[in-house]
């Protein structure tokens, strides 16, 4: 695939998941990433003992590691150098923890004015939250999002960590936003100079140079606005939405089939997919019922036809159902555990999982994930680095050579 950040350079100063996974994306794009980790490593690492738990491996593909304590002066010689030729600078500390390890955004501008400094928190730079702790499911909740994933009926934190993953999803948005933004300020003030001409004063050109950004994204910011959906709905209507809200008007279903296995089925309004559905369950007339004939009847009667399809749905294995589904064009899905997924023969077709030199087993086992869903030109992300070891590049960094690839001339 066309590696469309060749030569940007992504210092990662991040753990856990927000500040490693933004850097992660940029890395799957193309950036070069190194990411600076403590001496006894991002504390991610750890989770199930050793230092390389699959909670590190998931967020920290193609990058390098170094090891660095800011607070050592030697240590934060070779961090300001790393600072210097960089084009984007991560953290996920709490606000003013940046500023105590050295790694603040004025003191890094002053060396590096181009440089895009990404600030990422739990509740924001300020505020009367500012300084709470953050994970993943305090976000979830403080945002409203949470409400809609517990069943009331059994409530319990359910699923990933969503809150994490979006708000590394949203910085790295940010960073390319203020990348470009850059890239196109420096050249059009570039062509400028070239050209002669006489700019007016104050154009973006001449006020901004090649000078970096702020970009800044908290976990409540990032959660609230993915609960978009849900506030429109209140402040349009003045409705709040719980758990079955959505799934009752788009006409969702999990079902439970002969085999123990399960199927998904999203009706939606078309009237074609529920006489497809008719005609495999082989009740042609169901929707003729009363309570099931419009769509208006099937949102308010959703507990009943639950019922009903249950039912029915226990008297085949998946297979034959997905079978009759497909034929009939009725939208489906077998809802797989995550070790039905490398099998499917979509997902073989799309070269979803690639693998990559295990850095720990160099001679032996495979090291594998799930590559960039983003294709440009109909390539597809096949190539990807393991996540380093800890350490990997420090005799580089230490040496006084550049971590860092050359730029693409």
């Amino acid at each position: 695939m066309p590696k469309v950040l060749d030569g940007v350079r992504v210092l990662e100063h991040g753990t856990f998941i927000t500040g490693p996974a933004a850097a992660m994306l940029l890395g799957d794009l193309g950036a070069d990433v190194v990411k600076v980790e403590q001496p006894a490593g991002d504390p991610f690492r750890a989770f199930r003992g050793g230092l390389y738990s699959p909670h590190y491996q998931t967020y920290n593909r193609n990058k390098k590691s170094v090891t660095l304590d800011t607070r050592d002066k030697a240590d934060l010689l070779l961090f300001d150098k790393l600072v210097g030729e960089a084009d984007v600078y991560i953290q996920n500390f709490r606000p003013g923890v940046a500023e105590k390890l050295g790694a603040g955004e004025a003191r890094l501008r002053a060396s590096n004015p181009g440089l895009i400094y990404c600030a990422i928190s739990g509740f924001g730079a300020d505020g009367p939250a500012a300084q709470r702790p953050s994970y993943d499911t305090v976000a979830q909740a403080a945002s409203g999002f949470l409400k809609l994933l517990v069943n009331p009926a059994s409530p319990r934190v359910v699923g990933p960590a969503i809150a994490d993953a979006l708000t590394g999803f949203y910085a790295a948005y940010g960073i390319l936003g203020a990348l470009y933004e850059r890239e196109k300020r420096g050249t059009a003030k570039g062509r400028v100079a070239q050209e002669g001409s006489s700019a007016q004063k104050g154009s973006p050109a001449q006020q901004g140079g090649s000078r970096g950004r702020r970009v800044e994204v908290s976990m409540l910011e990032a959660m609230t606005h993915f609960n978009l959906d849900a506030f429109t709905h209140l402040f349009s209507e003045g409705e709040v939405m719980g758990p079955f809200s959505r799934p009752r008007v788009s006409q969702s279903y999990v079902l439970p089939c002969a085999d123990g296995k399960w199927i998904a089925l999203h009706m939606s309004s078309p009237a074609k997919f529920w006489t497809g559905l008719a005609q495999a369950i082989e009740k042609p007339e169901l929707f003729d019922d009363p309570r099931f004939a419009t769509r208006e009847a099937r949102i308010a009667n959703q507990e009943l036809l639950i019922e009903l399809l249950t039912g029915l749905f226990r008297t085949r294995d998946r297979a034959e159902w997905c079978r009759r589904l497909e034929a009939l064009d009725v939208p489906y899905a077998p809802m797989y555990a995550t070790d039905e997924v490398p099998e499917d023969p979509q997902a073989k077709h799309l070269q979803l999982f690639i693998d990559a030199v295990h850095p720990a087993h160099p001679q032996g086992s495979r090291w594998r994930t799930v590559r960039s869903p983003v294709s440009f030109d109909g390539e597809r992300a096949l190539d990807v680095t393991a996540p380093p070891l800890l350490g990997d590049h420090n005799a580089v960094l230490r040496s006084g050579a550049s971590p860092w690839a050359p730029r693409a001339s």
